[in-house]
């Protein structure tokens, strides 16, 4: 019999806790004879190493066991990412890799000084490990995923529970907060390495286009390097332009402290909206084999949790990547006007990071399926072209004006039609204007004497208003026709 930390046994393989023995009648009442902790290992996405297997089940043990603030369990994502993160190459970051990347931001502030009126950000360039942009950026993430994150670990634990038999059910006795537990356990792990994974993708603290850091500027050297084999570039150039695309990332969020909020704010609301489908959990916990736990792992990065999208959550998404796109094309394009005199390599590596940003990496497309949400600026390229032509029509300081109030930002009808923009936007303006004016006449009184006006009017008679309301002697005409005539005959002066 395989050994197995989560199975310790009396010698007669009786199981000594009540997880070894839910587990068996989690898996169709089958034993536990075929089940690997290596294959669990695999769908996990952890090495193949026994002590660490060890070590990682009893501290799961150890969580599901425990209580727990939420329905996921965040500190396994931590755990999880950070052994990912590291599994591969991870070296920490030298000195000289350092001083390379500060450099490199602070030319890029200065090449980014002449394209928009933004100012510099006076933030310190810093330059990360894999493990270090885990542990700056699970903050953000916990935020973005929690809403998702929270209904499928929900979902698993109901499944499990309504799959388990009323004998084991009475058996767990006090022990059920592990249960509870462990559905947010499962998926904290899953979570825990797609982050991880994700690690191994970005170059930059923004580089998916949203701030997961707040306040902070930095490059991973490692990732940085890995992004420039193959393309036949000067490493130097490479590191450039991409502190460059950072800086502009950074100066945006700092300098217009309602985006970040707004951009966070857009993801947890499309995130909010998304529905688990409780019928497929429930189907997988049934038909959950043994010998093949990768079934959960398959599930979940394929996303068959995930209904099909609601018409509110298309609305939802559409902002979302309107919103995107506007932060990234504005990056692309004060990216390009700063580097392209400057860098001779500058519009091939803009292309490349166009691709990169429009099509997402492997480890991209994996959270995206776990959590249902993609953060690719499908639009960039139309969000670049509105931005230069408002650049040509405004000026830069005009163009970044734009930024100013979230009530001013282009619309998806805007990166429809990018020329468009100014004339739309100043049909809109006027009729502002027309409505404030209306209002504040409405507030002055300027529309009180107007119907009683119009009650003491003759037909035709509007031109003569003032002659008629007051008779040759000054005083108000109230005496009607009779007083008219008795007036007619007396002389006058």
């Amino acid at each position: 019999m395989t050994s197995n930390p989560l199975n310790p046994s009396n010698g007669d393989d009786t199981p000594k806790d009540p997880l070894t023995e839910m587990l068996q009648n989690l898996m169709g009442g089958k034993g536990m004879e075929n089940f690997d902790p290596a294959e669990l290992a695999k769908a996990a996405g952890l090495p193949n190493d026994p002590n660490l297997l060890a070590q990682m089940f009893s501290q799961v043990q150890a969580m599901m066991s425990a209580p727990s603030e939420g329905p996921v369990n965040w500190q396994l994502a931590h755990d999880n990412a950070r052994r990912v993160a590291a599994s591969g190459s991870d070296p920490s970051v030298t000195s000289q890799q350092s001083r390379e990347v500060d450099e490199a931001l602070r030319l890029a502030e200065l090449w980014l000084d002449p394209v928009t009126d933004l100012p510099a950000t006076g933030l310190i360039g810093r330059a990360w490990s894999r493990a270090e942009w885990v542990e700056a950026t699970l903050g953000t993430w916990k935020r973005l995923t929690e809403p998702v994150a929270n209904s499928i670990a929900n979902a698993l634990s109901s499944a499990m529970t309504e799959q388990m038999p009323e004998e084991m059910k009475s058996m767990m006795g006090g022990a059920s907060s592990m249960l509870q537990n462990m559905g947010g356990a499962i998926f904290g792990m899953q979570l825990g390495q797609a982050i991880g994974a994700l690690s191994a993708d970005v170059v930059s603290s923004t580089d998916i286009g949203v701030p997961l850091a707040d306040l902070e500027m930095a490059l991973l050297p490692a990732n940085v390097a890995a992004f420039g084999e193959g393309l036949s570039l000067p490493e130097n150039d490479i590191r450039l332009f991409l502190a460059v695309r950072e800086a502009a990332h950074a100066r945006l969020f700092v300098q217009v402290p309602w985006l970040r909020g707004h951009l966070l704010g857009a993801i947890e609301a499309y995130a909010r909206g998304i529905h688990i489908d409780t019928s497929r959990i429930e189907e997988l916990a049934r038909d959950l084999d043994p010998s093949n736990p990768e079934g959960i792992q398959e599930a979940l990065s394929q996303g068959v949790f995930m209904p099909q999208r609601t018409p509110a959550q298309d609305q939802a998404l559409e902002k979302l990547e309107t919103a995107l796109a506007l932060v990234e094309g504005w990056v692309d394009e004060l990216t390009a006007s700063a580097t392209e005199k400057l860098l001779p390599s500058a519009g091939a590596l803009r292309e490349t990071v166009r691709r990169r940003r429009a099509t997402g990496g492997p480890a991209e497309h994996a959270f995206a399926s776990l959590v249902g949400l993609e953060l690719r600026p499908r639009r960039l390229r139309d969000a670049a072209t509105l931005w230069a032509t408002l650049k040509e029509e405004r000026g830069i300081e005009g163009r970044d004006a734009i930024w100013h109030h979230p009530d001013l930002l282009p619309t998806a009808e805007d990166l429809d039609d990018p020329k468009g923009f100014s004339g739309r936007r100043k049909l809109a303006e006027a009729s502002d204007s027309e409505v404030d004016d209306a209002l504040q006449k409405l507030l002055s009184g300027g529309f009180d004497s107007a119907p009683e006006a119009e009650e003491g009017t003759e037909p035709g008679a509007g031109d003569g208003t003032a002659e008629t309301a007051k008779d040759d002697g000054g005083r108000p005409d109230d005496q009607g026709k009779d007083g008219q005539e008795g007036q007619e005959g007396q002389p006058k002066g």
